[in-house]
């Protein structure tokens, strides 16, 4: 199967919820990643059939289905939501799309529920009702009612997101196992950075309604094509420094000057922006080729074994800028503390004034497991 959107728009009641965009999806895990209201639902609801779109087609395998309903289509949507029927056994809720099919036998039924099931780590549950499980197992039932019709076609829109961490992290891994086996196109929204990056496969990341940019999701991350993708695609924010290029030098403000590193060398004078992921950003130099940065701290949040540090540079000249430093441990630190901050050269984006990539970061500068 394929299935291809050419030049899709969504209007409702005159505010537009997609601008025009265009994809090609084939078999495997393709990823919507973008912050709420960015267009994801309304996407997977056009490539559902469940909306018709304003403008532009649904192709799959060529064939124009635009204006075909989900009735008439082999699709499978997961919501946020556990959505069960609440008077029927697990085992009913899976079966309930197979008993639709008049052409499936009970026999077939039997073996597709029980195997779906227990790939999914429900099969000591078929006889309960939904009221009887836990937010989890719930999930992992409606999972599982949309994995047993093997649809070509199989929409999760943030199914995790409604459970605890250790929940999501668990049925995240299954379920990208379970995905790497299928033959379907599989296409599953997220609003978080790192879920697209564990899931892998082909990421396209969306904003306000605008499809920014499409491709393998460590080369979108590693090289995203613009200044919103970046930001979009990191969490804790991107750092984004302003930044003038003049005589093989960078100038961050009156005091914070460095040689162009390597990827940057051949950028022509002018204004930039600077971008740098916050786990980049540290409190020690370890290589000899940092950039020191003063800084008064602002704000330290802990985040689990992590530590989010918000710190404000200014010089006498009125240059400033704000930084973000993600840092491994608890650390304590006080409200307008000064401090020292270390960024590498060669972990630095730069974007043009109308926020174009310039340059990336080699991917060999970055030793370490990526985390957005």
């Amino acid at each position: 199967m394929k299935l291809v959107l050419e030049a899709v728009t969504r209007e409702v009641n005159g505010e537009s919820h997609l601008y025009s965009m265009s994809m090609a999806l084939e078999p495997g895990l393709n990823v919507l990643l973008g912050p709420t209201q960015a267009g994801k639902t309304s996407l997977m609801r056009v490539m559902a059939g469940l909306d018709r779109p304003t403008t532009g087609q649904v192709l799959v395998d060529g064939q124009d289905v635009t204006g075909r309903p989900i009735q008439q289509r082999n699709v499978a949507f997961v919501y946020q939501q556990f959505i069960n029927y609440p008077s029927l056994t697990v085992f009913e809720n899976i079966a309930s799309p197979l008993r639709l099919q008049k052409k499936i036998s009970n026999d077939e039924i039997q073996r597709r529920v029980r195997e779906t099931a227990e790939m999914m780590r429900i099969g000591h549950l078929l006889d309960r009702l939904p009221a009887a499980l836990s937010g989890g197992q719930q999930q992992r039932t409606a999972i599982a009612r949309a994995l047993v019709k093997q649809a070509p076609l199989l929409l999760l829109d943030e199914p995790l997101v409604n459970l605890d961490y250790k929940l999501r992290e668990e049925l995240r891994a299954e379920l990208g196992q379970i995905f790497a086996r299928r033959n379907a196109i599989v296409v599953y929204s997220t609003t978080e950075p790192l879920e697209a990056l564990l899931m892998g496969g082909v990421t396209a990341v969306l904003d306000k309604g605008d499809l920014l940019q499409i491709g393998p999701t460590l080369a979108v991350y590693h090289q995203p094509a613009q200044r919103r993708v970046g930001e979009v695609f990191s969490d804790p924010p991107l750092n984004i420094l302003p930044a003038v290029f003049e005589g093989g030098l960078a100038l961050l403000s009156g005091d914070v000057r460095f040689p162009l590193p390597p990827h940057m060398a051949g950028l022509a004078g002018g204004t930039y922006w600077l971008g740098v992921r916050a786990h980049h950003v540290a409190m020690e130099a370890h290589l000899g080729r940092e950039i020191e940065i003063p800084a008064w701290i602002e704000l330290a949040e802990l985040s689990g074994s992590e530590t989010i540090v918000h710190a404000d540079h200014r010089d006498g000249s009125g240059g400033e800028f704000h930084l973000i430093a993600q840092l491994s441990g608890i650390h304590n630190f006080s409200y307008e503390q000064q401090a020292r901050l270390y960024l590498d050269p060669h972990r630095l984006f730069a974007f043009t004034a109308s926020g174009a990539l310039a340059a990336s970061p080699p991917r060999a500068a970055d030793q370490r497991k990526e985390r957005a």
